[in-house]
């Protein structure tokens, strides 16, 4: 029969693009936007930190509302395909928004902040949990759902690689400043340096390419930095002003060996390009994938059942609570990583190989995650897969400055193992809506993946709002450095051991998951069944 028809690889790779997409949103946002708000734009990072959390707290029910529209859908496309199609535009335009620093007041920023980061999760909204319950209706077979789940993650890491690998790159491209730049040797390891501005610039970003260089001002024009010696300095730049500093601990200075980057304009543009990267593979998705699975023959629209059914699906509660639990861990983790380098290792681009690292790794996970959830089964796997992750992160807080090699092996280990946390959780949503029709003789994929989408926006909103509260509590100021020494501290717990408890949390959790692999070939033959009647 057509539902467990095998899907071609065109379509396992089109579907995969889809997340591709999604990551260069969700990924970009999740890694750049709180240094963003707090390093270019000037936010509190407290403020930033309510700011997710209260942008997030309308997700369930956003989450919910387009789990029900989804489900009533009704078009020549099918039910879930068009809107890949009618939101492809929109969310690239908004991503590009949010990245964007208009000439307001300080109450002004956070206002726009507050609108762009709200249109930006409903738009999320409206694409991925169609995007997500569009894997269910594709086939009615658990196990090819592991194999389009498994090249899904794959096609999530690979946008997410690209997004976190290429951003600061472009950042330093598209923010390239070159002003005029003096170099004046005073002693050994010490130099007088001037810059003079070409053009006005709201907040430059200078530090020397290495980041070892030390800097204090030597002039009245003082920026955010204050004048204890820092690695960077963040001002803003006056047409036609020379700006001069001295700076010690390198030897042989030259006026190329500095990096001047307005990091709004770099940001901005960067994001652009992300966005029109978003919409092409949105629009690729869309023309690859087909709709096979549908309800049950009969079936009538009627959400107060629809509800009942999803109260009752111990399945789907149980996804619930580990999917917000994992996100949160995950996000953590993202939103620190940039700070983590920036000011605790003083070598943000160093960032952008570590992402990638990670990323390789995550396809990897991604990859060995269908054979393994097949021989452990996956709930065993996710709990083994989260403990471990967990466990293997908390070592980073034993890391210096000088172990990148030991930082990127945890990384890099604990990202394998993490890798396989959503790529089984949007399979298990899968298996629960077909428990769900299995026990009750009704179908509702939309609402069911509304958890899916809940969990990721809501999770990354607490997560933000600790990062927040966090570095807030350690009195951290992205534009100045002369608070980074005594937020190190803070900075340190939340890239290791505060991720490392939630994980634990959630493997204990997933212990009350009841749909083992026995259960779900029970499941999965009696559906067949009634499909061929």
């Amino acid at each position: 029969m057509e539902a467990l028809h095998r899907i071609p690889l065109k379509e396992k790779i089109g579907y995969a693009l889809g997340d591709g997409a999604a990551n260069i949103a969700w990924r970009g946002v999740a890694t750049f936007l709180f240094i963003y708000y707090t390093d270019v734009v000037g936010l509190d990072p407290v403020t930033v930190g309510v700011l997710f959390l209260v942008a997030r707290f309308g997700d369930g029910i956003s989450d919910v509302l387009m789990g029900i529209l989804g489900d009533r859908t009704k078009s020549k496309y099918g039910k879930f395909r068009p809107w890949i199609l009618w939101t492809a535009v929109p969310l690239a335009a908004i991503l590009a928004l949010l990245f964007t620093n208009p000439d307001f007041s300080d109450t002004g920023k956070v206002v726009y902040a507050y609108i762009t980061y709200i249109l930006f999760t409903l738009l999320y909204t409206a694409n991925n949990i169609p995007y997500g319950a569009l894997m269910a209706v594709m086939t009615g077979d658990d196990k090819e759902r592991i194999s389009i789940g498994s090249f899904r993650m794959v096609g999530a890491f690979a946008g997410g690689m690209l997004v976190q690998g290429a951003l600061l790159f472009l950042v330093v491209y598209f923010g390239n400043v070159n002003p005029l730049v003096q170099v004046e040797k005073m002693e050994p390891e010490k130099f007088k340096v001037a810059v003079t501005a070409s053009k006005d610039v709201e907040n430059v970003h200078l530090k020397t390419e290495n980041g070892i260089g030390q800097f204090v001002w030597l002039d009245s024009k003082m920026g955010t930095g204050g004048n204890s010696p820092t690695n960077t300095k963040s001002f803003q730049m006056k047409k036609g002003e020379t700006y001069s500093f001295l700076v010690s601990g390198e030897q042989n200075l030259r006026p190329e060996s500095f990096s001047i980057i307005d990091q709004s304009k770099g940001y901005s543009h960067s994001m652009y390009l992300m966005s029109a990267f978003l919409a092409l593979f949105m629009f690729f998705t869309f023309y690859s994938t087909k709709e096979r699975v549908q309800p049950p023959k009969g079936q009538l629209n009627n959400l107060k059942q629809d509800f009942s059914d999803l109260i009752a699906n111990k399945p789907w509660l149980v996804l619930l609570a580990i999917g917000l639990l994992f996100n949160i861990y995950n996000s953590i983790k993202q939103g620190i990583t940039i700070i983590y380098f920036t000011h605790y290792l003083n070598d943000q681009l160093l960032s952008a190989s570590y992402l990638v690292g990670l990323m390789l790794a995550s396809i990897g996970g991604a990859i060995a995650t269908a054979s393994l959830g097949k021989r452990l089964g996956k709930r065993n796997l996710f709990m083994v897969a989260l403990l471990f992750s967990g466990l293997v992160n908390a070592l980073i807080v034993f890391c210096g400055p000088e172990d990148i090699i030991a930082i990127f092996g945890i990384g890099i280990l604990s990202e394998f193992a993490a890798a396989m946390f959503p790529t089984l959780f949007f399979v298990m949503l899968g298996d629960a809506a077909d428990y769900s029709e299995w026990k009750n003789g009704r179908r509702a994929t939309g609402l069911i993946y509304s958890a899916g989408s809940f969990a990721t926006k809501f999770g990354g909103g607490i997560a933000g709002a600790i990062i927040g509260l966090i570095l807030g509590a350690f009195h951290y100021d992205g534009q100045d450095m002369s608070t980074i020494p005594a937020a190190i501290p803070g900075i340190k717990m939340l890239m290791s051991w505060v991720p490392c408890i939630v994980a634990v949390i959630a493997a204990a959790l997933m212990v009350r998951y009841p749909l083992t692999n026995t259960k779900m070939a029970q499941i999965t033959e009696a559906l067949n069944q009634r499909r061929d009647q």
